[in-house]
Formats: C-alpha cells, structure tokens, sequence
C-alpha cells in the first residue's frame, strides 16, 4: 500500500518509465495515444473498451476541444459531459518515461486516474507490438510539492525534460543557447509546454487555469522559464528521483 496520501488541492509530480528502461512511444501515432488517453480516462465514466486497441488511425483532432472524442466509430460522452478525477496541470512524455503535474478532485482521484491511464495504455501498447507482459517500471511514482519553491521550478522542469535530445546542460545551467533550446521545446509537440507560452498544441488535455494565473500569463511563464533554465538549479533539491533520463 502507498504511504503517500493523496489530499485534494494539493499538487503531486507523477512520473514512470518503461520497465528495464524501455521505449514505451515507438513512434508518433504512441505517443497520440498517451496523450488522448490523458483526456479519455480523466473522467469518472467508463470506456468503451475500444480505447484499449490499438485503432490509432482513426484517431480524431484533440487539440481544439472537440465536442467528443472518437476512435473509429467508438466514442466518449460530451465533452461537456465529463466529470473529471484529477487536474493534469502539464505533462510531458519523452521515449521511456512521462511526467505528470497532477491535482485530485476526488477522493482517490490519483491512484484511479493512474490507473485506468496505465491500463489502457499498456493494452493498447502490448497489442499494437503483439507483446505481453509489464510495460512499466512497476507503481507510477509521485511526490507531493511541498513549498513555493518546489512549485515554482517544478513545472519549468517537468516542461524542460525534451532538451535531453537537445542539450542536456540545461541539467546544471549551462545551456550554450537559451534561445534555441526554448524554440526546441516550442516544436516539441508531446508537451504541454506550448500551450503554457500561447501556441495552441493539445489545450484540451489540461488545466492550465492555475498556474498561468499564478505567473500572470503566457508570456510571464516564457520569460521565467527562460530565466530558469540558465540558472543554476540543483535538482536533487526538488525531488532527487524524478530524474529519469534515457
């Protein structure tokens, strides 16, 4: 059982990787998939166990706030109609691990959105690759943000972890070219960090409300991060274990 204890109103960094350290995205059609599976199990609905297979080909546009979602001819309830079970304030997946910035509205909100997450993904997954077994490192991990500073940086990091593929002295504040690294994470489309700086990507998936208010907007959030990513943050002081490199 977990000793962490999951209290609405309260910010929780979730995070996993793929077991051994695997690939759990192949390609782009995997990562769509997470990514709608972010929207379609955040609600206290069930699914039609058509999300579970890998159908990704008829996947329908999230980035516009459809009035539902759709795959093939098995869809969700209204948009309108959801009740949702946490607030995904950001998110970002790399190629064997995700980061999620959760807040729970119901009472086990977390471990039941997790888990209908990881399930259905991990269906999806095994039976696209015609595999069976464990597709994650075990529990998905989470701490809760404790103090203003772990909920300042936290975000920044979690949006920052694409500049692995770019240049990873973002790690210890040395980036050579700040400028470039943030147009790097502006095209990065399997994040939420778009959508935090103004460039609609997938507005749907999260609520954002909070923390750009927070921030005072859009374009405050870009120059803090900018500010952020070329100083010298020492990680271990957030959270030691949320480092999850490829």
């Amino acid at each position: 059982m977990r000793k962490l204890q999951f209290e609405s109103g309260k910010l929780y960094h979730v995070y996993n990787r793929g077991t051994d350290g695997r690939p759990i995205f192949s390609d782009d059609s995997d990562y769509a998939r997470f990514i709608h599976g972010l929207f379609v199990f955040n609600d206290t609905a069930s699914v039609p166990h058509a999300f579970y297979q890998p159908l990704i080909d008829d996947l329908q546009s999230y980035e516009a706030e459809p009035r539902n979602f759709s795959v093939g001819k098995y869809r969700t309830r209204p948009v309108s109609h959801r009740e949702l079970i946490v607030k995904i304030h950001c998110f970002c997946l790399m190629r064997n691990h995700f980061h999620l910035l959760l807040e729970p509205i119901i009472d086990g909100g977390i471990p039941k959105f997790m888990q209908k997450l990881g399930t259905g993904y991990t269906m999806y997954f095994n039976a696209r690759s015609e595999r069976k077994g464990v597709l994650f490192q075990g529990a998905f991990k989470a701490v809760a943000l404790e103090g203003e500073a772990h909920f300042i940086h936290l975000p920044y990091y979690i949006h920052a972890n694409p500049l692995d593929y770019f240049d990873r002295g973002w790690r210890s504040g040395s980036v050579s070219k700040p400028e470039e690294a943030y147009e790097y994470l502006c095209k990065y489309k399997w994040s939420s960090f778009p959508d935090y700086i103004g460039e609609k990507n997938m507005p749907s998936v999260t609520q954002r409300d909070f923390l750009l208010e927070y921030v005072d907007g859009p374009q405050a959030y870009k120059d803090g991060f900018l500010r952020w990513l070329q100083a010298e943050i020492l990680f271990s002081d957030l959270d030691s274990t949320t480092t999850l490199e490829d």
